[in-house]
């Protein structure tokens, strides 16, 4: 055996007899391997070590661990993102793995990567670089060039080789969706070269190298075309960037994501000259999103935040793992049925309960519908299907609760009949049982009145629909212990549920600011602001439906109980909402109370489109000057953020990261914002507190800073400090 390099370096290089190096990535302390300035410099030391030893004959890249790259470290990215460096340091840093990659290639040795398991982001591009791609057959395994859903662009040479190796029109659809591709998706599309079995993965590389390859890529071979041609003196791909540009435009909502159409632009430009050239274009566009702030806030909030979140970074220490064996569920609704599916999914045993047979496997019925979709789409087996759905028991006897580790009450929104539920419940449960509340509304410390055990009696906020919203809001009463947060918390785990934890109050933290939307939509219409304008511009600043469509889903009518059983609990602390009399105006007087009885703020006509009803134009007159569309966005956004900073000052929710993660899971608040409190990072809290005033004293007092944010604004401060990230 001959040379060997130091077991604590991020990549090992052997070289044996015959003259094989196999670099081995094995980033040591990370369960992943993540690309970072050490594994860069350990890497870019390597491949001029495989360049200038005569010794060496060609070069396997492997990894140590059981996936290849996961892509650049995150963490590391975030706080290059947030140190506020100038330009030209951020691209001088950027622009190196394309100098390294660009050398392993034009080695004059040639390379393979022997790829064992996944492969995405710089991990992918490294690859790519590689003469030869060889994948082992792993189910699991996921090629794929994500970074547009971080806010960038593949930095490594993805938007420049990807392209010269499958072609324009494939690469894109890959570059601006970052899709992630089976092994042997990726052989179909020419990703990679070969497929083969696990244990042979080395000796397949092998073969290749002895086979004399030439250590040339295609690229820089003379006379290369790219697969379909590109520029615009190709007219079939004039027209695929004409239409690109068109459609990447409209789904990326604007300037709000500019990463599509930098990537648009980088493989355009990069694929009408030689590919040296084509590699600084991308480093350029590259630079520019890393010193956007929408790259930073997507990447703090949706990947850091998130995976800290999802390893229950809020869970108290000190008290034992646990897991849920056996769940009941009280309610077999459309909520209820959704959690029992989830439960049922994750192999918990779970109880559904309801008032009659009919009702329980109705809700039981969810699930057979959800699994016979999966099995149709070949994304589960009958065994799986049959299995979970043996973990569901519809029933309507509360002694099957016997047993149960928790129990989730999800009935409607009324006291009394979650009164009743709990009491009934509580006679068969155990005493070690944690009991919770789905409610979205009313608060937890009321509710766990009812219970002769609060201490074990904790919200747990599901969304609708639960099978595909991620997001759990986990809600603490004045009495809930430790205990009761770490279980539930795990319980949110054990579901594959991202946890948020906010403290007790009226409609807790999503549900509250949520409540802004709708009623800043309403408030727009009261102000007679053409009802088109006040849904377009929703949508335009990057909101999933405009409010008053969400309205119409959520029911003008929901909107109208809650309200009332507010103003009956606080009585003369009461304070109505500004656009509350909208409200009344649909569901007393029009009887439009939402889509799910026929009519709303829409029109639903049999087999065609929702339309706005054309009688809004009679109930609330259009105003003899619209405003501009930025004014509408800033309505809507700003009341939502405004809102959460008065959440935060009151201690609903405690954690910045928690609310901009559950402003963007709960309720679809723009991901280019990285979230409400992250909105106002970005705008900066001085001229945020400048805007609220402004529009306090066009609008009304609901727009009034709070004393928080005037003391941030005076002094500077951010929700998230540079030096935090």
């Amino acid at each position: 055996m001959g040379q060997k390099t130091n077991m604590n370096e991020p990549i090992r290089l052997e070289v044996d007899a015959a003259g094989i190096a196999t670099l081995t990535i094995d980033v040591p302390g990370k369960p992943m391997n993540v690309m970072d300035p050490a594994f860069t410099a350990c890497l870019q030391a390597l491949v001029e070590t495989v360049a200038t030893d005569a010794r060496i004959k060609g070069a396997i890249i492997t990894s140590g661990k059981s996936d290849f790259v996961a892509g650049a470290d995150l963490k590391w990215m975030l706080q290059e993102m947030t140190r506020g460096r100038p330009v030209a340091e951020i691209h001088a840093t950027h622009s190196t793995v394309n100098r390294v990659l660009r050398r392993l290639e034009t080695s004059g040795k040639p390379v393979v990567a022997a790829i064992n398991g996944t492969a995405l982001g710089g991990g992918l591009e490294v690859c790519l670089a590689c003469h030869h791609r060889i994948a082992a057959r792993l189910p699991k395994t996921r090629l794929g060039l994500p970074e547009v859903t971080l806010g960038l662009l593949p930095g490594g040479g993805g938007t420049q080789r990807l392209p010269r190796l499958i072609g324009v029109q494939k690469a894109l659809e890959l570059l601006t969706r970052g899709n992630h591709l089976s092994v042997d998706e990726a052989l179909a599309l020419g990703v990679i070269d070969e497929v083969v079995d696990a244990s042979e993965l080395r000796a397949a590389a092998l073969r290749w190298l002895q086979s004399g390859p030439e250590p040339v890529q295609p690229w820089d071979k003379r006379g290369f075309r790219i697969p379909g041609g590109t520029g615009f003196e190709n007219p079939a791909s004039a027209q695929l960037f004409t239409v690109a540009t068109a459609l990447t435009g409209k789904a990326a909502g604007g300037d709000n994501y500019p990463a599509p159409m930098a990537i648009l632009a980088a493989v355009y430009e990069g694929t009408t000259v030689p590919i040296d050239a084509g590699l600084r274009i991308e480093s350029r566009y590259f630079t520019q999103l890393v010193a956007g702030p929408v790259a930073r806030n997507m990447t703090r909030t949706l990947f850091v935040n998130k995976q800290a979140a999802d390893k229950l970074v809020r869970r108290p220490a000190g008290v034992p793992a646990s897991k849920v064996s056996k769940l009941g569920i009280l309610g077999a609704g459309m909520m209820g049925a959704g959690i029992a599916y989830c439960s049922a999914a994750a192999g918990i045993r779970t109880v559904l309960l309801d008032r009659s047979s009919e009702e329980a496997e109705r809700g039981k019925d969810y699930s057979r519908k959800l699994t016979q979709k999966a099995l149709e789409k070949s994304r589960t087996t009958a065994a799986a299907a049959e299995a979970l759905l043996g973990c569901i028991q519809p029933t309507t006897s509360y002694r099957d609760l016997e047993g149960c580790d928790l129990v989730i009450e999800a009935v409607f929104e009324d006291r009394e009949i979650k009164r009743q539920v709990i009491g009934q419940a509580e006679q068969v449960l155990p005493a070690t049982a944690i009991f919770a509340s789905n409610t979205s509304t009313l608060p937890i410390t009321g509710l766990a009145e009812m219970s002769k055990r609060p201490a074990s009696f904790i919200g747990l906020h599901f969304f609708s629909p639960v099978d595909r919203m991620p997001l759990v809001e986990v809600i603490l009463g004045k009495q809930t212990s430790e205990e009761a947060l770490a279980r539930a918390l795990d319980f949110v785990r054990q579901i594959r549920k991202t946890p948020i934890v906010v403290h007790d109050s009226r409609s807790f933290y999503t549900s509250r600011v949520f409540a802004t939307y709708t009623n800043e939509g309403m408030a727009l219409l009261k102000d007679g602001v053409n009802p088109a304008l006040i849904e377009n511009a929703a949508v335009q600043a990057g909101m999933a439906v405009g409010p008053l469509a969400v309205s119409d889903e959520v029911t003008i009518e929901l909107i109208h109980k809650v309200d009332r059983q507010t103003q009956i609990d606080l009585g003369p602390a009461y304070k109505a909402p500004s656009a509350i009399d909208v409200v009344h105006e649909m569901v007393d007087r029009q009887k439009r109370p939402g889509r799910r009885q026929g009519s709303g703020f829409y029109d639903y006509p049999k087999g065609q489109k929702k339309q706005l009803w054309p009688g809004l134009a009679k109930l609330y007159p259009r105003a003899a000057v619209q405003p501009d569309v930025a004014e509408v966005k800033r309505r809507i956004l700003y009341i939502q953020a405004l809102e959460t900073a008065r959440c935060h000052e009151e201690g609903v929710i405690t954690a910045p990261a928690d609310a901009d993660i559950g402003s963007i899971l709960g309720w679809g608040f723009p991901s280019w914002t990285g979230g409400t409190l992250s909105l106002i990072d970005t705008v900066g809290a001085a001229a945020f507190v400048a805007e609220c005033d402004r529009m306090a004293k066009a609008y009304g007092p609901r727009f009034t800073p709070t004393e928080g944010l005037r003391r941030m604004a005076s002094r500077g401060e951010r929700y998230f400090p540079a030096d935090a990230d």
